[in-house]
């Protein structure tokens, strides 16, 4: 009896400060999943339409995202100087939730003729915001986990968050299709301004890691060192080249199939649903491969992914449209979300520490001037197709597209070099 007594009164063993960070990044990633997903996607194109956007002022949307990445090299040197991460952290992911929320308001505030205008800008801070928040949130996922488990724990986490993501996707549709128009978007924003709110709170968890800092003395030799590394250089401009390539069709699937196929809104959400259980699945594939595996080879591997998405696209002139489109998204799947995380465990898995902030900077400078400027050509071309044959609209963009991807991603193994074995 003593002995139970004293085995039930046994203190329990303390959780590290290592283990608290990797819980604290994966709750914080609940409620930022639900607003990701329920104002991204297909909603994000939808609420665009509603406001009556352009498929030009759509692509100036998409592009957003990647192109304020630039600010990003001022951040790796900032930091240098900041007393601590997680606050910044806070500060700036904080902003980016609520500005992104804020759009949500403009239809109440706003005569209509300003609807889209005020959108792109408010998207445009809050994704300036996101660019700063997310080079210390990588810089401190860098520090926070290590090297041995990164590529599962990445997986895991992004399995588990992507499943309540799913659960958006279908619930967005389901309110959309029921309450549609204004009615819907209201309630969408209602659940994303608790989600920001709850999200915001979550950013207090986060631990303050040690921050090794550069040991160049200088901006000019911060920003040389990840150009002195050959293989970054290398595989940078090449993911950079992808990207904008990429650009050109892939953001605008959801359009495609609002605007040019006229399916439903609960139709789409559940294809962006089928691609985020692929995805979900294959974050833990694509991490388990990960340590058996280099990230170099597998980062190659998810690129023909992609590509055959698009290039599947052309089978709606022989098959069934919607089976089509089913295949198209777990292909995307797949390859998103092998690309991912390995770009990501990339990113902060092959840099110096001392160096990293800039190398992730510099990789999301570049790539997200390629991410600027593919949606954006994207968006002129799918404005031109109006006039064009039916067929171009509604599957040769994208066939033609996937085509030109399998035959870049098919020279990628002369880029990496050795470092793919």
């Amino acid at each position: 009896m003593e002995a139970n007594k004293a085995l039930f009164f046994r203190p329990k063993r303390k959780i590290s400060d290592y283990r608290r960070g990797l819980w604290a990044a994966t709750m914080e990633g609940f409620p930022a999943i639900v607003v990701l997903q329920l104002l991204g996607g297909p909603f994000l194109t939808g609420y665009l339409l509603f406001l009556g956007a352009t498929s030009e002022q759509i692509g100036i949307v998409l592009a957003v995202t990647t192109l304020v990445n630039i600010v990003q090299l001022g951040a790796a040197v900032a930091m240098q100087k900041i007393k601590s991460r997680k606050m910044t952290l806070v500060l700036f992911g904080s902003m980016h939730r609520l500005l992104w929320v804020s759009t949500g308001l403009i239809p109440f505030v706003l005569p209509q003729v300003w609807w889209v205008d005020a959108y792109i800008v408010l998207y445009f801070l809050a994704f300036l915001s996101n660019g700063i928040g997310s080079v210390v949130w990588t810089s401190m996922m860098g520090d926070m986990v290590p090297a041995a488990v990164r590529g599962k724990y990445i997986g895991i986490r992004n399995t588990i968050v992507w499943a309540i993501g799913g659960v958006c996707i279908y619930a967005g549709g389901q309110i959309l299709e029921k309450y549609p128009g204004a009615e819907g978007f209201h309630l969408i924003y209602i659940i994303c301004a608790i989600c920001t709110v709850l999200n915001i709170i979550a950013f207090f968890f986060y631990p303050n890691p040690p921050f090794a800092k550069s040991t160049e003395l200088d901006i000019r030799g911060m920003l040389r060192r990840p150009f002195q590394d050959a293989m970054f250089r290398r595989a940078v401009l090449f993911l950079s080249a992808y990207l904008l390539v990429q650009g050109l069709a892939v953001p605008f699937f959801n359009f495609v199939m609002l605007d040019v196929l006229k399916l439903g809104y609960s139709l789409v959400s559940m294809y962006t649903l089928l691609m985020t259980l692929v995805m979900m699945v294959s974050y833990y594939l694509w991490g388990a491969l990960n340590s058996k595996y280099s990230t170099q080879l597998l980062l190659l591997w998810s690129l023909p992914f992609i590509g055959l998405s698009c290039l599947l696209w052309g089978g709606i002139a022989f098959l069934p449209a919607l089976l089509v489109l089913g295949a198209v998204h777990i292909l995307l799947g797949i390859g998103t979300g092998g690309f991912n995380l390995l770009a990501f465990n990339f990113i902060i898995g092959d840099t110096p520490k001392s160096e990293r902030p800039m190398f992730i900077a510099v990789y999301s400078a570049l790539t997200g001037i390629a991410g600027f400027i593919g949606p954006l050509l994207g968006g002129v071309i799918f404005k031109h197709a109006a006039n064009w044959p039916e067929w171009l609209q509604q599957y040769g963009i994208c066939a033609i597209t996937g085509l030109l991807l399998l035959m870049y991603a098919a020279a990628g193994k002369y880029v990496f070099g050795k470092k793919t074995a």
